[in-house]
């Protein structure tokens, strides 16, 4: 919504019926959208969203990395299954989404990649090693890319959140001890992260304001 709202046509993509939803109510504020569906997991999907995309709008100028899952188990206990499911969504699809639409930018000259992280890339969190191993990672990855992309004026950044006021995050706060150790770290906003702000910042980052940044990790995390 953050970016139809600053005159950007938007590809949603998701599972089930979310992104047809979203896009209807992004119709419905004024934008131009498509809704596309696929497991980022799988390699032939992540180049068939960027082609669908350009197909349908001519060209490619913003990507948003922001699919994830997680899986939750003590590290000792872990599947096998369970690492690879997280890795291909988190890590690999982020790659690929990179690699598949940064070679339109390159034909255009410009572009702009904006990664979402976790402040996990930097605390590294517990129970959940996948998780934390890819967005660490993804971090590592930015920086990578960033300096690949930057003489074809392409930039590539990442957004980290703490936790934020979804419905997940709403749910988490009903552990009284997980609550609590929000409130104390994220004093800012005196618990949850908006997730507007989340928006905003990636938005800041997808504009002109923030044409000589690129590489970064920014943390929107309530302190």
């Amino acid at each position: 919504m953050a970016l139809a709202q600053a005159g950007a046509n938007v590809a949603v993509h998701g599972s089930g019926t979310a992104p047809k939803a979203t896009q209807h109510k992004l119709e419905g504020a004024g934008a131009k959208a498509i809704a596309l569906v696929g497991d980022v997991g799988l390699p032939e999907v992540c180049a068939r969203l960027v082609e669908e995309t350009v197909r349908h709008f001519g060209a490619i100028d913003i990507l948003v990395n922001n699919a994830g899952i997680i899986r939750r188990a003590p590290a000792a206990e872990y599947s096998e299954e369970d690492w690879l499911a997280v890795i291909d969504v988190n890590l690999s699809s982020v790659f690929r989404l990179m690699q598949h639409a940064g070679r339109h930018m390159l034909k255009q000259g410009s572009g702009k990649i904006i990664n979402i992280a976790s402040l996990l890339t930097f605390q590294g969190g517990i129970l959940v090693p996948a998780y934390a191993a890819a967005k660490g990672a993804l971090a590592a990855m930015c920086r990578s890319m960033a300096a690949y992309y930057a003489p074809h004026r392409i930039g590539v950044n990442a957004v980290a959140p703490g936790m934020v006021r979804t419905p997940a995050g709403q749910s988490a706060m009903d552990d009284p001890k997980l609550a609590e150790i929000v409130r104390g770290r994220q004093q800012l906003t005196g618990g949850l992260v908006d997730v507007e702000d989340v928006a905003r910042t990636a938005l800041y980052l997808a504009g002109e304001a923030a044409g000589s940044i690129t590489g970064q990790t920014v943390n929107v995390d309530g302190g």
